[in-house]
Formats: C-alpha cells, sequence, structure tokens
C-alpha cells in the first residue's frame, strides 16, 4: 500500500523496545543503573526507543538530527520532564523547572548577566578564587575528597561572579543539593508512588534540606535589601528590580537563587571531578597539561584571552564533557502528539535526550569509550561531529546559560592544577558515576596531592 493511507498508518507506528516481559530487569535498572537502561537499549533497538515499565512509556532518542527535532526545531512542543518535574519541589518554578511564559520571563531577567562581556570581566575573580584553591590544596597533608573542594570552589566562584555575594559561609549548600537530587530521583523512578508523608530517611533528609535553601536564599535576598548596589548587574541585583517592576514575589526571587546556586556550581564541579579522575587514568594527558600551562601561563594567573592559547585544556575538558557530560539525561513531556524518526510519539509521553548515549554513538564518534582529547584539536575541525551529536549543554532554546563561565572556571582550575600539582586517586580506589540529575562520581573522590616545585614555593 502506498499513498496518504499508508504514510498516515506508519506514523502511527511505536518505536521497537524491550518486551513487558523484560518489566523487572528494566525496574531493577531505573533504580541502580540508569546508565546501563540507556545505554543498553540504545545498542540494542537503535535510534528511537520504546522503554515501558509499568503503566508508564518512555522514548528514548539517540540520534542528532532526532535531537534537533526535540530541543530545537519543535521545541515549543517539549516541557521539561521526568526528574525535574520532581524536582520542583524544592527549586520551586525557576529557570530550570519553567515552561512557557513564565521561562521567558525569566531568561530576559537573568541572560544579561552571562553577557559575554562581562563574563570575562569576571576572569580575575575566577582566577583569584583557583589561585587560593591550589594553594590550599599544595600546603595539605594527607588525602582530600577532591569533589567536595570543586563544590567548595564553584560555590565560591558563583558567589562572587553572578550574586556579588560571599557564600563561603553556607557550608551546607552542597549537602542540601546531594539530598534535592537524591529526593528528585526517588520519586521519579517510583512515579511518584510513595507518599510524601512517609516518614523516609531520604525524604525527611529532603525536608530539611529544602528549608536550608530557602533560608539561605531569604537570606542573600534579605543582604542585597539592606545593601543595595546601585545599578548593579548582578543576579539578585536584577531580581530585585524586576521584582519592583512586576509583583515578582518573594517566592519567585527564591526559586531563581535555588535553581541558580544547584545548577552553577553542580555541573561544573561534576566536570572538574571527572577530569582529575580521568587525568590520574592517562598521566600523559597530565603532563601535557603541564607543559602547556607552563609555556602560556608562567608564574602568572590566567585571563580571560588565555582560553584561547591554553587549547589543550580546552580540548580536555571538552572530551571529559563528552564521555561525562554533567547533564546526562534531556527530560522532555510532549504536550502534543508528534512523529520521531518515523514513529508515533503520543501526547503526554516522556521523551528524553541522552548525551552520555549520544556522546557514544559509533556513528559518529570513532572508538567512542577511549578517552582522547584529540578529538577537539582546533586543527582538525573536519574530525568534530555533527552539531547535535555534543550536547554537553543542551541545544536549542533553553541551551545552557551558564556556559561560558563554567567552561573559564574548568579550563583555569586544570591548567593552574596540572601547572602546580599532581592528583592521584588512592590506590585500589574505584570510580563509578552516579547518574542523578547530575552525572556526578559515587561517593566523592578522594585523590592525594603532589605539589610541583614551583607550587610548593608558592604555598610557602
Amino acid at each position: 500500500m502506498t499513498g496518504p493511507q499508508h504514510h498516515a498508518r506508519a506514523a502511527r507506528t511505536a518505536p521497537p523496545g524491550p518486551p513487558r516481559r523484560a518489566t523487572l530487569r528494566l525496574l531493577k535498572q531505573l533504580f541502580t543503573d540508569r546508565l546501563a537502561l540507556m545505554g543498553d537499549n540504545a545498542e540494542a533497538y537503535g535510534d528511537v526507543v520504546r522503554i515501558a515499565i509499568g503503566p508508564k512509556a518512555m522514548y528514548l532518542v539517540n540520534h542528532p538530527d532526532l535531537a534537533k527535532h526535540v530541543l530545537a526545531d519543535n521545541a515549543a512542543n517539549y516541557h521539561k520532564g521526568i526528574g525535574l518535574q520532581e524536582a520542583r519541589r524544592a527549586l520551586g518554578d525557576g529557570l530550570l523547572t519553567s515552561d512557557g511564559e513564565t521561562w521567558r520571563k525569566q531568561r530576559r531577567t537573568i541572560q544579561p548577566v552571562f553577557q559575554p562581556k562581562r563574563i570575562s570581566r569576571q576572569a580575575a575573580v575566577v582566577a583569584a578564587e583557583v589561585d587560593a584553591l591550589v594553594r590550599r590544596l599544595a600546603a595539605h597533608d594527607g588525602p582530600v575528597e577532591i569533589l567536595h573542594e570543586m563544590t567548595g570552589l564553584t560555590l565560591g566562584v558563583l558567589g562572587k561572579t553572578l550574586l556579588d555575594a560571599e557564600l563561603g559561609g553556607y557550608e551546607t549548600l552542597g549537602h542540601s543539593f546531594e539530598a534535592v537530587q537524591d529526593q528528585a530521583m526517588f520519586e521519579a523512578v517510583t512515579l511518584s508512588a510513595v507518599p510524601q508523608w512517609v516518614p523516609l530517611k531520604k525524604q525527611l533528609h529532603f525536608r530539611t534540606a529544602r528549608d536550608d535553601l530557602r533560608r539561605i536564599a531569604d537570606e542573600l535576598v534579605d543582604q542585597r535589601l539592606a545593601n543595595p548596589v546601585e545599578n548593579g548587574e548582578d543576579v539578585l541585583s536584577r531580581l530585585i528590580a524586576s521584582g519592583s517592576d512586576d509583583g515578582a514575589s518573594r517566592e519567585h526571587m527564591r526559586d531563581e537563587l535555588i535553581t541558580l546556586l544547584l545548577a552553577g556550581h553542580e555541573t561544573t564541579a561534576s566536570t572538574l571531578g571527572w577530569a582529575f579522575h580521568l587525568i590520574d587514568e592517562h598521566p600523559e594527558v597530565g603532563e601535557r597539561l603541564h607543559a602547556e600551562a607552563v609555556e602560556v601561563l608562567g608564574d602568572r594567573l590566567p585571563e580571560h584571552e588565555d582560553l584561547r592559547r591554553l587549547t589543550y585544556t580546552v580540548a580536555v575538558v571538552e572530551e571529559v564533557m563528552r564521555l561525562y557530560p554533567p547533564v546526562w539525561l534531556l527530560p522532555r513531556i510532549a504536550q502534543a502528539d508528534d512523529e520521531i524518526g518515523g514513529y508515533h510519539v503520543p501526547a503526554g509521553s516522556d521523551v528524553v535526550v541522552v548525551p552520555y548515549t549520544l556522546h557514544r554513538h559509533p556513528g559518529f564518534w570513532a572508538d567512542p569509550e577511549r578517552f582522547d582529547p584529540g578529538r577537539f584539536d582546533p586543527a582538525n575541525p573536519d574530525g568534530r561531529p555533527p552539531r547535535y551529536a555534543y550536547l554537553p549543554f543542551g541545544a536549542g532554546p533553553r541551551f545552557c546559560i551558564g556556559n561560558s563561565l563554567g567552561v573559564m572556571e574548568a579550563v583555569f582550575v586544570l591548567a593552574m592544577a596540572a601547572r602546580d600539582l599532581e592528583l592521584r586517586k588512592l590506590p585500589g580506589y574505584a570510580v563509578e558515576p552516579e547518574a542523578m540529575l547530575s552525572l556526578r562520581v559515587r561517593g566523592g573522590l578522594p585523590m592525594t596531592v603532589h605539589p610541583r616545585t614551583a607550587a610548593a614555593r608558592r604555598a610557602a
């Protein structure tokens, strides 16, 4: 049969996927190994997969053209989905979880803070924070928990560059955000079947964390209201000004601040954790990073213009984010029926673009499991894959607003750390990924610090 009738019938066809008898295995993977759930099914069934678990069906999209369709070409049909919907209990209607006109207004309010010229002016602040971290590590005796150090760094940078505020006194922030991620993912994988009033340890931790985050956000707003900055360009100043213009509530400001605090530190800290792990696994990469940092920086702090000179360091950051994208899952909910890759996707379906699997797609990446910063060598632009095969910051209208600040921070950290230090994992320590709202190292990353000669002099 040919013609319109046949085309309509083809468009109603459901994508391939695991059979119903695989439900128990899928449930186990959903709870214990979400990366394997996505990767195994993409490998087995192709670039569009329907994964049915109980009453829910999830559509996995794993091709650059199809990712472009969902995230950019037909973005209006796809609102934020699984995981982010559950995170709304703590984050409220911030930039990460909101949709429609609410999201557009929020984006317009915050966008100027991330203008390239303003971010470039923050380079000295970032470099000074990284320098303090490297000096502290160089003087450290014994193992350090490197993820804890990176979280402290990224929160400090976020406070000074985006909020014009000190976050050093809020030591609970990192733990509170962990509890938020744990609860959001728990609700997502249990389909919110466990009532929120059930006094599970996880849910009790979440309530305490949510109250802590709200308290911190309120304190930051109160401090700025008490000490306003004339013509302030930071997020706090813009939120307060926006509130006076359109009647936005204190709750709105709180939601935006909590969202910014999470998104602004978690992704960069996770990327740096994976970077130090991979550099330790590939010492030749560490030596090349060291040589480039010595050649470009000498003994001085990096400047924004150095991003064009630290080409290998930038390539390392990009390759780290290929293998371990900080945002490993881009979840959406279809608002109306759609066709993806020739398959029917009904309204209300959970549709997920998975950078973790897309970045390992053998059709677009040679030897995809291998760590190879040379893939991003600017001297070989023809070696780069199609635009939508690499999505560390998402794509389309919801492309990550803070990508330039995050990359600058990561590059400065790797360059200065490689110049002054060697970081080594504890012997026998197993590194495993944990796929929450971000892709982090499970259980932390203890490392020993070995200062190079120049770093020892600086620390002294």
